[in-house]
Parts: C-alpha cells; sequence; structure tokens
C-alpha cells in the first residue's frame, strides 16, 4: 500500500537542490534523446496563453512554454539559475512587488510538480494565494507524479492523486475540466517514474 505522507525534508530551497535540479535536466543524453518533447508538446497543446507557473524551479515548464510565460519560486537559488536560462522568474516576494502581479492578469496557472512538496491544507493555500491573478474564467493546471515519480524524490511530502486535486480545485472555486494520465496510462505510473496525473479546470466567476 502506498504511503500517503512523509516527514517533511526542508531542502527544496537549497542551492544544491536546485543545482541538481538543472543537472538532470541538462545531462547530455536527454538533450541528445529530447526526452522532454513528449512533455512540451503536451503543455504546449493546452494553449493555456499568459501563464504564471507557480513553483517554476529552473525554469523547464517556463521554456517549453515559450511564451508569455512568468516563474515564481520559493528557492532564491532556483530562481537565478531560470534567469540564467532566460526565463522571466521571481522569488515570492519579488513577484509581489513587481509589475506582473495584477489582479486577473495571467490566462492561466500552472502548478506542476510543486503540491506533493507540501501538505493538502498546504496545497490548497498556495492555489488560493495566487488565484487573484488569474482573469475571470482562465484555467487552472495542476500537474503531480505517480507512484514511481512520488517514490523517487525523498523531499515529497503528501501524495497528491485526482481525488487530492480535485480537491484543491474545489477549495479554490475552480471547476475541473480534464483529468488524464500522461504520457502513458495510469497503470504505467506504478513503474514509470515521468508518468503525470493532470487535472485542468478553469475558475468558477462570481
Amino acid at each position: 500500500m502506498l504511503v500517503v505522507s512523509r516527514p517533511v525534508v526542508p531542502h527544496t530551497s537549497d542551492r544544491d537542490y536546485a543545482l541538481r535540479l538543472r543537472r538532470s535536466e541538462d545531462a547530455w543524453w536527454k538533450r541528445l534523446l529530447d526526452v522532454q518533447a513528449p512533455y512540451r508538446r503536451h503543455l504546449r497543446r493546452l494553449q493555456l496563453g499568459s501563464t504564471l507557473e507557480v513553483g517554476c524551479g529552473v525554469g523547464r515548464n517556463l521554456r517549453h512554454l515559450a511564451g508569455d510565460a512568468v516563474g515564481v519560486d520559493a528557492s532564491a537559488h532556483a530562481v537565478e539559475l531560470a534567469r540564467e536560462r532566460g526565463c522571466v522568474a521571481y522569488t515570492r516576494d519579488e513577484f509581489r512587488s513587481s509589475p506582473r502581479a495584477r489582479p486577473a492578469s495571467f490566462d492561466s496557472l500552472l502548478f506542476a510538480h510543486v503540491l506533493e512538496h507540501m501538505s493538502l491544507p498546504e496545497a490548497i493555500e498556495l492555489v488560493r494565494e495566487y488565484r487573484v491573478y488569474l482573469r475571470p474564467r482562465g484555467r487552472v493546471v495542476l500537474i503531480a507524479p505517480q507512484e514511481a515519480g512520488f517514490r523517487a524524490d525523498p523531499t515529497h511530502v503528501e501524495w497528491m492523486d485526482f481525488d487530492r486535486l480535485h480537491a484543491i480545485l474545489a477549495a479554490n472555486r475552480v471547476e475541473p475540466l480534464r483529468s488524464y494520465s500522461f504520457p502513458f496510462p495510469r497503470p504505467l505510473g506504478r513503474v514509470f517514474p515521468h508518468n503525470e496525473f493532470v487535472v485542468v479546470g478553469v475558475a468558477a466567476v462570481g
């Protein structure tokens, strides 16, 4: 049976964690095989428009979106590395004081591989904190790892499956539109570490 929670390991804000992310993404064989191609195409097919990615890390998805995308991350080290890659990224405090922090100014919010690093109540509050920047009827995209991916990172805190991701949307008055497993069918998530839960919702109005 899957263990759904773990003790908090407070290392995601460390420079070593950010450097490990970049080394992993920039491995020569990953560039040679372009292993990110399916994930890049997937994000672009969603046609998210102007996007605020919360928990942008070192900028992988910001580069995938290759357009009007802005990132926010709790780690100043990750933000520094994302900027070195040419991405527009801020720490949480920097974003709040930036000209980009205007209410109802983004078409979409993206939370990819970030919510599993916190408890469910914390995840609900994180989405709530940034929902103010989403335009009416804007979209919210939540992406989380399945079993093999969850086990692979000791900094993961709480298992975020479809039920929990839907609960996060509901608590923030976001109506689910689509829920699916990517890139492979759901059963492969138990052995393939890069299989993801994807939930797309639209913000309720009024």
